[in-house]
């Protein structure tokens, strides 16, 4: 049997809302939480935000599909994902303040098990990156210690797992144009534009 959420009535709305919170505290009460997620609203398109008792672990663009990032959370970290808005309040706060040019900088623990290798040492350089500033793709390669693997840069910012957090908007190509963005050009001419005004 299947449930059309349109046909739910307000009180049935409120008792499903009321065994979510029971779920979400029965996890936590016995650690089996191991992702918690929600979604903002921002001026790029909602972003999924999730994270694991040890930090933000991925924000995603919707381009990306959220449901697949989901999925891939699933079967790369633990099955054991929730909706779990609060726990991601304060990274919430942060992007809201970013996107409203109160926040330069993120201040909240993050998880880089997706990234490792070359990649996790190109993500770890972006933060050096300060608000406002951009680098090239081949200033970023030889930063890392491979000045010639400046695909290879390219293609750790385009798997970076938190994107805006991390910011991988802030390479560009060495004509100074764009280049490309997971969340799409606009998106990052938007926080390029963001950082500029």
């Amino acid at each position: 049997m299947s449930i059309n959420l349109f046909d739910i009535a307000p009180d049935e709305e409120t008792a499903l809302a009321r065994l979510h919170a029971r779920l979400e505290r029965a996890a936590a009460d016995a650690d089996l939480l191991d992702i918690a997620y929600r979604t903002i609203d921002s001026p790029v398109g909602p972003l999924l935000l999730a994270a694991t008792p040890v930090g933000l672990v991925r924000v995603a663009f919707d381009v990306e599909d959220h449901s697949a990032v989901l999925a891939t959370l699933a079967g790369a970290v633990s099955p054991r994902v929730l909706h779990v808005p609060d726990r991601l309040d304060a990274v919430a706060r942060q992007l809201d303040e970013y996107f409203a040019k109160r926040r330069t900088a993120f201040d909240v623990p993050v998880d880089l098990r997706l990234a490792a290798g070359f990649r996790r040492n190109v993500i770890e350089h972006l933060r050096s990156i300060g608000y406002g500033h951009r680098a090239s793709y081949a200033a970023v390669a030889a930063a890392v210690g491979s000045p010639r693997a400046v695909r290879a840069v390219g293609s750790a910012c385009a798997h970076n797992p938190l994107p805006v957090v991390i910011p991988c908007h802030r390479v560009v190509r060495s004509d100074g144009s764009t280049g490309q963005y997971v969340g799409g050009a606009a998106a990052k001419s938007a926080l390029l534009t963001l950082e500029a005004a």
